[in-house]
């Protein structure tokens, strides 16, 4: 082949090359893979119509503050998802060291660690304890009561005799008596386990800066508007799904269920029953029932004229038409409350024949009692929506003129929740409404806390009605120590007979709370004491 010839047929193969270079690297080019996108964060908006008093738990007494506290802390024992029967928490096992059921061995979770990453072990549940039952406690801070430990452990310290560390996972809770409700009050969320290290580094504001252990971190609280939480992706127990969870304070009912329509929320409490039919036609919503756990009523400060004759509480409950605030208020979603006991619980007394709606009646026992033209008062209104009272100041309206038919003059007062709860405490009230959530399945939870005098303590009262009955106290005592269910059953039936005799308030209804959720909302378990620790469970699916 001559020199040119062959020049020119080189020259055709490196070109040839370069086309099919070029060919190949554009196929590659277009077989790329496409990034995937970034995953969507799941957030679950919960709206609620108050805010937090405090995200310390062990110093709340409020549901809006159990709310957050129960997704951020854990307990030593915990509930099942629907009903109050007692499964593990931090501790994966317990029993009792003697047959009286005097001292109690809890073996806690190995590999545990706060948020903070200090480890949970049996001289942090020590500590919290001793935080709770001591009131010379150094991590106790001015304003700190730690009122639920004396509501359920009887003051400070209480049936509590000692709590000993006996190795690094092995606790051990000594009692000074045998005390029924123990273990179950051990499950509520006022006794979760906070980090010692966070309560010692931010001191008395701890209660806006919580550290658990719980499947939720504590991120942000802006006062009266949102709380933020985030995924603990250490959490010691399954998932959550949830990449934030939002707690969001939405005043007024209508307005709530208006965000929720929008989509702007995922899940809503303080439903107005009426406003369920419009949640039941919207293909994008869920009406969800809370199991009825809870009783709402008016307490009347027994100590203060004229509510320390017993003629006058008497005739109050017989003003009061509680079927027609539930007619009114409550869309069928209500029954009648005659004892301070919900039928839900054992040891609830149906023989008790409830204080019928007679306006004549309660006029001749004012004239009984020296009041024949009635008297004026106040009677003091929640401002926030609850589970046993979805429109407070609806319903105090309405007691205001049944009332007034019988010649009560009654102002209605309000204030925001804290203040509320808070003077509520200190008994500057005459009437006052309120309601109580069960929060462990034991008629003590009620009726001990509710009325009995250990309780009825000026700036930490769980009694607002100041009630002090002897026999009650005694028949209660009694009913803690007794571990037969059947006879502790009988002394509480006993009980709300004299209650009943003496009515320090008017129990007024039992009620089924109605929750609104979009429909992408999954694995959400309304829970019957008023607040789900199963978030981690809930999922969105859109």
């Amino acid at each position: 082949m001559p020199r040119k010839i062959w020049i020119i047929a080189l020259i055709a193969v490196l070109c040839l090359s370069l086309i099919i270079t070029g060919c190949s690297n554009d196929n590659k080019k277009e077989v790329e893979q496409p990034k995937e996108p970034e995953k969507k964060e799941k957030v679950l908006v919960f709206a609620r119509g108050g805010d937090s008093v405090s995200l310390d738990p062990s110093n709340a007494t409020d549901g809006e503050s159990f709310y957050v506290a129960r997704n951020v802390l854990d307990t030593l024992v915990d509930y099942e998802d629907d009903n109050t029967n007692v499964i593990p928490g931090l501790a994966k096992s317990w029993e009792p060291k003697d047959k009286e059921g005097l001292t109690w061995v809890f073996h806690l979770r190995e590999g545990v660690k706060f948020h903070d990453g200090t480890p949970l072990n049996a001289e942090a549940v020590k500590f919290n304890f001793d935080r709770w039952m001591y009131e010379d406690n150094p991590y106790r801070y001015e304003g700190e009561a730690f009122e639920y430990w004396g509501y359920m452990f009887g003051g400070y310290p209480g049936v509590v005799k000692e709590v000993r560390a006996v190795d690094e996972l092995t606790v051990e809770i000594e009692l000074t008596q045998p005390f029924a409700p123990f273990i179950n009050n051990l499950a509520m969320p006022c006794f979760a386990i906070s980090s010692p290290e966070a309560i010692k580094k931010y001191g008395k504001d701890y209660f806006k800066n919580p550290v658990g252990t719980g499947p939720f971190k504590f991120v942000e609280w802006v006062k009266d508007d949102k709380i933020v939480l985030e995924k603990n992706p250490d959490y010691w127990g399954e998932g959550p799904k949830l990449d934030k969870l939002i707690f969001r304070v939405i005043p007024d009912n209508s307005a709530r269920l208006m965000e929720l329509q929008a989509g702007t929320i995922d899940i809503m409490t303080g439903l107005n029953p009426e406003d369920t039919k419009i949640v039941k036609e919207d293909p994008n919503l869920q009406l969800l029932l809370r199991p009825s756990m809870n009783v709402g009523y008016l307490a009347l400060h027994n100590e203060k004229k004229p509510f320390d004759n017993v003629l006058v509480r008497r005739a109050i409950n017989h003003a009061i038409n509680k079927q027609a605030l539930i007619d009114a208020f409550y869309a069928g979603f209500a029954k009648p409350a005659k004892n301070p006991l919900p039928p839900s619980l054992w040891g609830y007394n149906d023989n008790i024949e409830d204080y019928e709606y007679d306006p004549e009646k309660a006029k001749a026992l004012l004239a009984e009692a020296g009041y024949p033209n009635g008297f004026k008062t106040e009677l003091w209104a929640m401002p926030v929506a609850r589970p046993y009272m979805p429109q407070p100041k609806e319903i105090a309206t309405a007691i205001q003129q049944q009332l007034a038919d019988v010649g009560i003059q009654a102002e209605i007062v309000t204030m925001d929740w804290g203040t509320y709860l808070e003077k509520g405490e200190f008994g500057e009230h005459t009437m006052y409404l309120i309601g109580w959530n069960g929060d462990n399945g034991d008629p003590d939870n009620f009726l001990y806390v509710l009325l009995d005098k250990d309780n009825a303590k000026v700036g930490s009262a769980g009694n607002f009605a100041f009630y002090k009955n002897d026999r009650v106290h005694d028949l209660l005592i009694a009913a803690q120590k007794e571990t037969d269910q059947a006879k502790r059953a009988k002394l509480y039936e006993e009980a709300q007979v004299i209650i009943h005799e003496d009515a320090p308030w008017v129990p007024l209804v039992h009620s089924t709370p109605p929750i609104a959720a979009k429909k992408s909302v999954k694995n959400f378990i309304p829970h019957p004491t008023g607040g789900e620790s199963t978030f981690w469970k809930v999922d969105i699916v859109e």
